[in-house]
């Protein structure tokens, strides 16, 4: 008996010592694991059309993260001395000048750490290459589990600007905002996925350091995470730049209102220190970074903040002037032997054509691609909703609390606005902070009317007033209101007021139910299924064509095609490519355009000076054989022609190889107008390769003659008419390989 007492005894000492949980901490951990369980299960959509990475740099990303772990990061055989011939032939690409390490550093680094746990990375029996390859797995999973993360991140920034309400209210806008969705869902293997996340980390650790309140043990700890978080920001995406600026004029506006502290300087010094430290062992940064326009203002920012402190400690008037102008003239000095002696890296074309867009019509190479051109205001309702009105609202609720998370996020949200609008892009970059002000305005609008509902009837005599103005009915409807207005968004539709056949929704669920690049074969639509049109070809090109060469000069496959499927040739066929969407060599680029827009014995010239021996063209149309602009190269042949400087409209004024003479004078084609043949057009070398392949499959035959190009291989069959359309579409899409045949004398 006294046994079991003793037991008794013991097992409620156990239970007396477990961690009491109040009721609302209960439901705030519940709430914010649904909302973790929302952001993971609507990334994870796409895997009904099939496993694999989108668009194309998620190729080059796992490429690195495959060869990181095979051959490790550094020595000889290390991704540090990688020189790979298999993209931009001849010449080849040395890794570490052209790539951010963090990312497929990052992936390498855990899925070591899951194999080593003994974690299976397996898809299963799979005819595709990449299936079989764990590290393949991984990459495709590992966008849905940094979403996820940043969700959970932006609680704790929501926290700190607003309180648990606002924390829980932005992780729920940033799990549903269809922006960040495109760019952490599965396959999305790129930078931003740990870009975005290690920007709110950093932008959560760095308020944390400035904060008065804390320790200064505290404040060393958050300025060090906040210098190293935005050191691996640095070392991982190009985007850092913004921050990095961003947090320079928070400072300045920090000093120009009378809030400059010691606290600040440290701060602030910490983490650029961290930062720089990073730069100057990350190859594609090194001392270039340093001397980069954008540093400018961290540089001239805490060279205020160090005569801020001066003028703090110094009290004699004299001594203070002296001080102060010795330091302002060594500043200037230093910035003048340096301006000239060119040390000072200018803006790069892409960041500026941030800053102007105007700047872009003298580099069609960067207008060339969708996601670089502006935003319209429509464009940010269709992508935030009523977050987008709910914006203002929040901005102002930050400005009159006007703490330093407040007036950070005031900074964020306005650069961020002219950002986006600048570039549809960076809607990425915004989706945060709308995320995070819409939480704050919608917290303190309907504060005053749920603290109302709440009370007891017996009322303080300072609330009279308020209750005879809002009765508890209207003080519900006004909620109802607010969450109605959700609804919209997430529910009904932004675009609930188009018409039926031009509705398509939630604009989080289109973004999120939609199949990865390659398993819709590259076309805009969305099909009831996988449509293998280039998985297949790139296939076919693994396992029939001769590998290319180890180095420039020696016999293999060459493949030449617009630069946009650089990174699929080489990353799933594993054969050599003339140009990537790494587009870092205009030059070869040009040439490229150039060689389709010629006629076919220029073309072979041209073929013939890098060694090509294999040519791939992409086009889509319908079963009546029309074009149908779904993202084949009969949208693209353009900017073939822009990028080596030719004029498009010499090739067709309609489209290519057609002319169109506007008969009835109402400024737009019509079945009354004239179209004529433009031969100019219709002689190029990608027309021709384009409408031959497409002749042939709805055909069995074409009238097109190819001299110098012979068919290889057709993703559908020649004469299959239709029957090659896309599941779900009345669209084809036909991926076309051909031989290069060249003549003898050449």
């Amino acid at each position: 008996m006294e046994k079991a007492k003793n037991i008794a005894s013991r097992l409620k000492k156990i239970t007396d010592a477990r961690p009491k949980l109040s009721q609302s901490l209960l439901l705030r951990s519940t709430a914010l694991i649904i909302i973790l369980i929302v952001a993971f299960g609507v990334r994870m959509l796409p895997v009904r059309w099939g496993y694999y990475l989108s668009e194309f740099d998620p190729y080059y990303q796992y490429r690195q993260a495959k060869y990181i772990v095979q051959h490790g990061l550094l020595g000889k055989n290390g991704w540090i001395s990688w020189h790979d011939y298999l993209s931009w032939y001849p010449w080849g690409n040395e890794i570490r000048r052209h790539s951010y390490p963090g990312l497929p550093v990052t992936a390498a680094a855990l899925y070591l750490i899951l194999n080593a746990l003994g974690v299976p990375l397996t898809y299963g029996p799979t005819l595709d290459p990449l299936l079989s390859d764990p590290v393949y797995i991984f990459c495709v999973i590992f966008p849905v589990m940094m979403g996820t993360l940043t969700c959970f991140a932006i609680y704790f920034l929501g926290r700190d600007l607003g309180g648990e309400s606002v924390g829980l209210f932005a992780s729920l806008f940033l799990a549903l905002d269809a922006s960040y969705i495109g760019r952490t869902s599965l396959g999305f293997f790129d930078d931003e996925t740990v870009g975005i996340f290690s920007m709110l980390v950093f932008i959560l650790f760095f308020l944390r350091s400035i904060d008065r309140k804390r320790s200064l043990r505290s404040a060393l700890f958050y300025a060090v995470a906040a210098g190293s978080f935005l050191g691996y920001l640095s070392a991982s995406w190009g985007a850092s730049r913004y921050p990095i600026v961003m947090v320079a004029l928070f400072a300045f506006v920090l000093i120009i209102a009378r809030r400059y502290s010691p606290r600040l300087l440290l701060s602030y010094g910490i983490t650029f220190l961290l930062v720089v430290t990073t730069a100057l062992i990350v190859p594609y940064l090194g001392t270039r970074f340093l001397f980069l326009t954008e540093m400018l203002p961290v540089y001239g920012v805490f060279l205020l903040l160090v005569l801020a402190e001066v003028n703090r400690q110094i009290d004699d008037p004299a001594k203070k002037i002296v001080f102060i102008s010795a330091l302002v003239a060594l500043a200037a000095a230093g910035f003048a032997v340096l301006w000239w002696k060119g040390y000072i890296v200018g803006i790069e074309a892409k960041f500026l054509s941030v800053l102007n867009p105007f700047a872009r019509r003298s580099a069609p190479i960067i207008e060339s691609v969708a996601e670089h051109r502006p935003s319209a205001w429509g464009t940010f309702y269709y992508n935030f909703g009523v977050g987008l009105f709910f914006l203002p609202v929040g901005l102002f609720f930050a400005t009159v609390t006007a703490t330093n998370p407040c007036i950070f996020m005031v900074i964020y949200g306005l650069t961020s606005i002219f950002f986006a609008s600048s570039m549809i892009r960076l809607n990425l970059i915004m989706s945060p902070v709308v995320s995070l002000l819409w939480a704050l305005a919608l917290v303190r609008l309907m504060k005053p009317f749920i603290l109302f509902l709440r009370e007891a009837p017996q009322t303080a005599k300072r609330r009279a007033r308020f209750r005879g103005a809002v009765s508890k009915e209207i003080a519900a409807g006004i909620v109802i209101l607010m969450f109605l207005l959700l609804n919209l968004t997430y529910v009904i539709g932004t675009d609930f007021l188009a018409p039926p056949t031009m509705r398509t929704g939630p604009r989080v669920y289109t973004q999120a139910y939609t199949p990865t690049t390659i398993a819709a074969a590259g076309m805009n639509v969305r099909p009831s299924d996988t449509v293998r049109d280039w998985l297949n070809a790139l296939i076919w090109m693994r396992e029939n064509l001769p590998p290319s060469p180890e180095r420039p000069g020696m016999p293999g496959t060459v493949v030449a095609s617009w630069w946009d499927y650089g990174y699929w040739i080489t990353t799933i066929a594993n054969r050599s490519s003339l140009a990537d969407n790494g587009t870092w060599n205009w030059t070869q680029i040009k040439q490229i355009g150039l060689m389709f827009m010629s006629n076919e014995a220029e073309a072979i010239k041209i073929l013939k000076k890098y060694g090509v021996t294999h040519v791939v063209v992409f086009v889509t149309f319908n079963t009546r054989g029309s074009l149908i602009m779904a993202g084949g190269d009969e949208g693209k042949w353009q900017w073939m022609a822009k990028i080596p400087g030719l004029n498009d409209r010499e090739f067709g004024n309609y489209t290519l190889g057609v002319d169109w003479v506007d008969t009835n004078k109402n400024g737009q084609p019509d079945q009354s107008d004239t179209f004529l043949d433009n031969s100019k057009g219709q002689n190029t070398t990608i027309f021709k390769l384009m409408n031959y392949g497409r002749e042939m499959v709805l055909r069995g035959y074409s009238n097109i003659k190819l001299q110098y190009f012979e068919k290889a291989y057709f993703s559908e069959k020649v004469g299959s008419g239709g029957n090659a359309v896309a599941p779900g579409t009345s669209y084809i899409a036909l991926v076309c390989v051909y031989k290069v045949n060249y003549p003898s004398e050449q």
